[in-house]
């Protein structure tokens, strides 16, 4: 598939899994928009809007660098127009942008509960929301939202139930837009890794570098959510897709060169 002239919208894409993304269509000449928060470099976090759009540029992409705050709807609204006047188009919308907090209810504070719903819930509802006008005009619109295939088992509500509330809600948001903007052929999924991927929320919030040796690099759910994007928007919607389930279907069934130590065990992500 080629993507040249084709503007994707993609929030948290300064890092991590979003810039992993948007430097995968880059590669296929997409303008990208790098929707986010960072314009100082955090040592910690790395990755700036800059950098993520000097990265983009160097791929063979074009990058519109825009400083959002997902919670702040003025500040969508500013980046969607600035995206149009840029770009003229919108074709694709990442929802990569998550706040996460894995704790139980006596010990997750309301700021982080609110930060958790404001970003992953609130701010995913209305980044989706101001780029729907723009999808229904584009070149085979996508809506991709990383979130997980919603698992009812008790133990993924009982460990940390604010947090799976969130990333559960993001889910059903998925499957209900695709629902909801069939007819205009949107089509919205959602994608998952089946391991833990090795982020600056893994090394420095959850297992440090014991769990990111058992991780997966950003770069398969890059490579996953590129074979996702390459299909008819009017044939593939309403899925919660898991990465290695995408590849197979592609074909690729030997994922060695995404480990972060080769022949290490993996982790098996959250809600899997």
């Amino acid at each position: 598939m080629d993507f040249k002239n084709r503007t994707f919208f993609i929030t948290g894409a300064s890092r991590g899994i979003g810039h992993a993304i948007a430097m995968k269509l880059a590669a296929s000449g997409a303008n990208i928009v790098v929707a986010a928060k960072s314009i100082k470099e955090n040592e910690k976090l790395g990755g700036t809007i800059f950098s993520a759009a000097q990265d983009i540029e160097t791929a063979g992409g074009k990058a519109l660098a825009i400083q959002v705050d997902i919670r702040d709807e003025e500040q969508i609204k500013n980046a969607v127009a600035q995206t149009i006047e840029k770009f003229g188009s919108i074709d694709g919308l990442i929802n990569n942008a998550s706040a996460i907090q894995l704790s139980g209810t006596e010990d997750t504070e309301s700021r982080r509960f609110d930060l958790m719903f404001s970003v992953n819930v609130r701010g995913t509802f209305l980044v989706t929301k101001h780029c729907i006008p723009f999808l229904k005009k584009g070149k085979n619109p996508h809506i991709l939202t990383l979130s997980p295939p919603i698992n009812l088992a008790p133990k993924w509500l009982g460990q940390h139930v604010a947090y799976t509330m969130s990333k559960y809600d993001m889910s059903m948001m998925a499957l209900g837009w695709a629902e909801e903007f069939k007819a205009d052929q949107i089509a919205s999924n959602a994608l998952w890794p089946q391991t833990t991927i090795d982020t600056a929320a893994v090394r420095n919030l959850l297992g440090g570098k014991t769990l990111s040796d058992m991780s997966r690099v950003p770069q398969i759910l890059a490579d996953a959510a590129f074979y996702i994007l390459s299909r008819k928007s009017n044939e593939c919607t309403g899925n919660t897709f898991i990465d290695e389930n995408i590849l197979a279907e592609e074909g690729i069934t030997d994922l060695e060169k995404y480990a972060v130590v080769p022949g290490a065990k993996l982790f098996t992500d959250l809600f899997l």
